[in-house]
């Protein structure tokens, strides 16, 4: 490969920059300005936080968007990370420490219960599933490895949250747009913080049809060797198959198996 081969557009002259490297570090600028505030940038919005010409923007989002790495919503005309990218993600996560340790004691938990059981890991102030379990029941939640899922309605959610320390979680919920999914989201900080309050005390977050409606979730977190949150596993169910025993039973397991699981990431890891 020769000299002016290395060199990038723009970038004669200048022999350590790789061909098209400044090409990429837009693409990925625009990627990161998406993934930091997923749903809520449309393209006049997105053209006043990306530092580069009106026209440029508008060639790298229909790129992204022409190979499914960003998608954008028809009424709103608002952007997220499309299905490529997190498809390419999951790939990642098959193989993720985490998902692999965690695999046995989900199983476990899986068919204790006979529900769904899901692994998620923090991602751009949302939670992503990495891993899902499903139960012999004919009524299951509709999710999936490399869903996204919020952290204010969720069980998932509210466990990684209330395993973060105080000043971490209040910086946390500064970021965070509480949106109102169901009659029963909590979206003041106050009440919130209270929430999750109860959920570090009892071990367990409870998803009381806060995300949608007819769907319950008990979630529990998973720590690493130095008590710092790195992800959350939960069991979801529908309303009709949870009462008070089951709440009960649920809750302690889930958070058996979060403590099981944290206990063999600090061995192994």
């Amino acid at each position: 490969m020769t000299q002016s081969e290395l060199q990038d557009e723009g970038d004669v002259g200048a022999p350590n920059h790789v061909q098209g490297a400044a090409s990429f570090s837009k693409f990925m600028a625009v990627l990161q300005i998406i993934a930091d505030a997923p749903g809520t940038l449309n393209i006049a919005q997105l053209t006043k936080r990306a530092p580069f010409p009106r026209g440029t923007i508008y060639r790298l989002v229909s790129a992204l968007i022409a190979e499914g790495l960003v998608t954008q919503a028809g009424e709103s005309g608002t952007f997220r990370l499309g299905p490529r990218l997190l498809q390419f993600a999951a790939k990642t996560w098959e193989d993720s420490d985490l998902r692999t340790i965690a695999r046995d004691f989900l199983v476990s938990l899986r068919d204790a219960t006979d529900e769904t059981v899901h692994l998620a890991v923090p991602s751009n102030n949302r939670m992503v599933y990495i891993d899902k379990l499903v139960g012999s029941n004919r009524v299951q939640m509709k999710t999936s490895i490399g869903g996204q899922v919020e952290l204010h309605s969720t069980s998932v959610g509210k466990a990684w949250l209330s395993g973060l320390p105080d000043q971490r979680l209040l910086d946390v919920l500064k970021d965070l747009d509480l949106k109102r999914h169901t009659a029963k989201t909590f979206t003041t900080p106050v009440a919130l913080l209270d929430e999750l309050k109860r959920t570090r005390e009892q071990g367990f977050a409870f998803d009381d049809e806060e995300n949608e409606p007819d769907i319950r979730c008990l979630g529990s977190p998973i720590f690493n060797r130095l008590r710092e949150p790195i992800g959350a596993v939960s069991i979801s169910m529908p309303v009709y198959r949870h009462d008070e025993r089951r709440h009960e039973l649920c809750g302690r397991l889930v958070r058996e198996t979060a403590q099981l699981i944290s206990a063999e990431l600090s061995r192994m890891l």
